[in-house]
């Protein structure tokens, strides 16, 4: 995977580590989840990278989780929250940082500078 910030410039957590990132002058891909969803193959590569089930990064107190009928506790492969996911980016959970081979979801925001 390329080096990349999945991104919401609305997310203070998200712009406080493309702010680390700048700081320390990483040349890093800022992709706008919102507008340009991850495919597929894209989030489960960051889900085997993390070592994590889907849901896992997945932000379920957002409203358009219950909007959705969704709970933490659904009985559903993993294929079907990563999809749930590329349907609904907004349910993606933010910042996720991949840097040199490394994976890392930026909450808290000393995830990332264990990357670097």
């Amino acid at each position: 995977m390329r080096n990349l910030i999945l991104h919401s410039p609305r997310c203070s957590k998200s712009r406080q580590a493309l702010a680390l990132l700048e700081e320390r002058n990483v040349d890093i891909d800022v992709v706008l989840y919102l507008e340009s969803p991850p495919t597929k193959d894209e989030l489960a590569e960051i889900c085997e990278g993390l070592g994590v089930a889907p849901l896992t990064i997945m932000r379920t107190k957002e409203a358009r989780f219950a909007e959705l009928g969704l709970s933490k506790t659904d009985d559903r492969p993993a294929a079907e929250w990563i999809e749930l996911m590329v349907a609904n980016p907004i349910l993606i959970e933010r910042p996720i940082v991949s840097y040199n081979g490394g994976l890392a979801v930026g909450r808290p925001l000393e995830n990332v500078l264990a990357l670097l």
